[in-house]
């Protein structure tokens, strides 16, 4: 057995250590075991891996100090732990409230703690030690970020020249388009940004100063040269590097290029609560604006419109910008417009009195509106709303007040709506068919959301679908040709389209591994057989061009390319204006037909 699984293999013997993470001297967790144990393991190997080095190395430097050191998950269950061999059995208490490690989405993925004997502890020692485990949750986080984010451009800054790509500079991860994916905790301190948000989804352009082609200009070149940059919120000066395309080792930062199994294991992930926004947005920088901007608006009062396919997630979205709200303890009461018969639409919206009409329920009906009042109301579909009931809805929207059914007194509401339709609903406006007062009360800012074909990070939404679909709680695992199959399919049904498939194929797979012959023929007989290039934008994904073009059109172009290049003795900038396109698309090019970019 490793020292990880032992580590989570609390038996006879171990150190059971007490306390929550998030609160010293609490009861001892409660000890997983058999396939709970082992599926929690899986879910966080890649934590433990991480983590297993950096507590190794802090355990060698405390050794015969009498602290250990342990790392749980959010809940509390022991994960890894490290501790001197001599120490009594069941006698280490922990010290404090732990140092929380935060993943790539800022949330709580795990806490690093020490324990010691409550006799033993002085002042001086625990503070010490607790800036210890700070130090290491720290490289531990940045750590997790980079592995999230080893496919993505990397830019690392900081003041000083010497601490860049060292564990206290600040790092972003880019998207092709130079889009800002994500941000560590030290790229928002070096910023002065109140948190992510402020920098997820911006350009880099709107941070530093330079075009962000250049910056990935240099990754694609590899170039390790540090660059000179400025701040321009704040005029800062910092020295900054770009990497792409690799993976960092934990131990020593060494780059190494990822190697793609024939299979892929997916840790089982099911869904017990509703999508947080920064799980909704992944990797994919429209997503992730639009992440930026329900942030900034969730409280505002400001009306939302979202538009997207159907499929794309409209509700989950809607859902968690209420649950980020200061209404999230109030209902979120959604109301697909066309899903309900043009005859009861008006009734479920607005309610009724007793004895209203024929049929009713004897004690009345509160509808849908005043169900949401004080919290969120979503109106899904909304260019399916019949033409009468959208002025009503507009006289209610200003007044704040609804008369049910069969009444004549109006009932106070207070009401936040947010509103969805995969239908164009200016050219609704301009046929008649969609009012367009109610267009602007209803329109105050519109969030689209991407189709999951135009999304840069589909094959992470691939893997967390695969996840949570897993009904045994057991980790799932892709073949590689399968998963290339899914990632160049073009998705019409788009998400909801892909969890139904995704479920067939659990359901019928042999031994938890998805395979082609699980999949529906259409998909099957769709594209490639192997993954999209990590970070493609595409809508349908296509096999990577080697460097021999495989027809003559592209041959044309890449022997174009190779010419000019040549002709401007490799200066890249001037390349880029004799072909009319901008350095990004160039080197865009470049990569696409293998050609090594040249300085310049």
């Amino acid at each position: 057995m490793t020292d990880a699984a032992a580590a989570a293999n609390l038996g006879p013997g171990r150190h059971r250590i007490s306390g929550d993470p998030f609160r010293a001297n609490a009861p001892v967790p409660d000890l997983m075991e058999g396939d709970a144990r082992e599926n929690r393991r899986a879910r966080y190997a890649e934590l433990i891996a991480i983590a297993q080095t950096e507590m190794d190395r802090l355990h060698d430097q405390i050794r015969g100090s009498g602290y250990a050191v342990l790392l749980t998950d959010a809940t509390g269950g022991v994960l890894y732990e490290k501790f001197d061999s001599g120490l009594p059995d069941g006698a280490l208490e922990r010290m404090g409230p732990g140092v929380p490690v935060r993943g790539a989405g800022e949330e709580v993925f795990a806490v690093l703690d020490a324990a010691c004997l409550p006799a033993t502890a002085t002042r001086a020692s625990h503070l010490h030690m607790m800036a210890l485990i700070s130090m290491s949750a720290h490289l531990i986080e940045k750590c997790l970020f980079l592995r999230h984010h080893q496919q993505h451009a990397v830019l690392r800054f900081h003041t000083r020249p010497e601490l860049v790509d060292l564990l206290h500079d600040g790092a972003l991860a880019l998207a092709p388009d130079g889009t800002v994916i994500g941000a560590d905790r030290a790229a928002e301190k070096l910023l002065g940004a109140d948190d992510r948000y402020q920098l997820v989804g911006r350009p880099l352009s709107d941070i530093f100063d330079g075009e962000a082609e250049d910056f990935l200009g240099q990754a694609l070149l590899k170039c390790a040269t540090l660059w000179p940059v400025r701040d321009l919120r704040r005029g800062q000066r910092f020295y900054a590097s770009v990497h792409s395309g690799s993976t960092m080792s934990p131990a020593a930062g060494v780059a190494v290029t990822p190697a793609r199994p024939t299979v892929v294991q997916v840790a089982a992930s099911p869904r017990t609560h509703a999508l947080t926004l920064e799980e909704l947005a992944g990797d994919d920088p429209q997503m992730l604006r639009n992440v930026r901007s329900a942030h900034r608006i969730a409280d505002s009062g400001v009306s939302v419109l979202i538009q997207g396919p159907t499929g794309s997630g409209k509700e989950a979205f809607a859902h968690a910008m209420h649950l980020v709200s200061r209404r999230a303890g109030r209902p979120f009461v959604a109301v697909n417009c066309a899903a309900i018969p043009e005859n009861l639409i008006e009734s479920e919206l607005f309610g009724y009195k007793a004895g209203a009409f024929t049929g009713a329920r004897k004690e009345g009906m509160k509808g849908k509106i005043l169900q949401s009042s004080h919290g969120t109301l979503f109106l899904d579909e909304i260019g399916d709303m019949p033409l009468a009931l959208q002025t009503r809805l507009l006289r209610v929207l200003e007044e704040q007040q609804i008369v049910p059914l069969g009444s004549e007194t109006g009932v106070e509401v207070d009401l936040h709506v947010l509103a969805a339709s995969h239908h164009n609903l200016r050219e609704m406006i301009a046929r008649g068919a969609f009012r367009e007062d109610l267009y602007y009360r209803l329109n105050g800012i519109t969030l689209e959301l991407p189709a999951l074909a135009q999304r840069a990070d589909r094959e992470r939404v691939i893997h967390r679908v695969l996840g949570a679909e897993t009904t045994d709680g057991r980790p799932a695992a892709i073949e590689m040709d399968a998963l290339g199959r899914l990632v160049a399919y073009p998705w019409p049904g788009n998400i909801r389209e892909l969890r139904n498939v995704i479920r067939t194929a659990l359901a019928i797979c042999d031994g938890g591994v998805v395979r082609q012959i699980d999949l529906p023929r259409e998909i099957r007989e769709h594209g490639p057989a192997s993954p999209s290039v990590p970070g493609s934008t595409a809508a349908s994904p296509a096999p990577v061009v080697a460097s021999q073009a495989a027809n003559p059109l592209q041959a044309a172009e890449r022997a174009t390319l190779v010419a000019m290049i040549e002709s401007c003795r490799g200066n890249m900038t001037r390349t880029a204006e004799l072909l009319g396109m901008s350095r990004t698309t160039l080197y865009r090019k470049l990569k696409r037909h293998e050609i090594l970019p040249a300085h310049g």
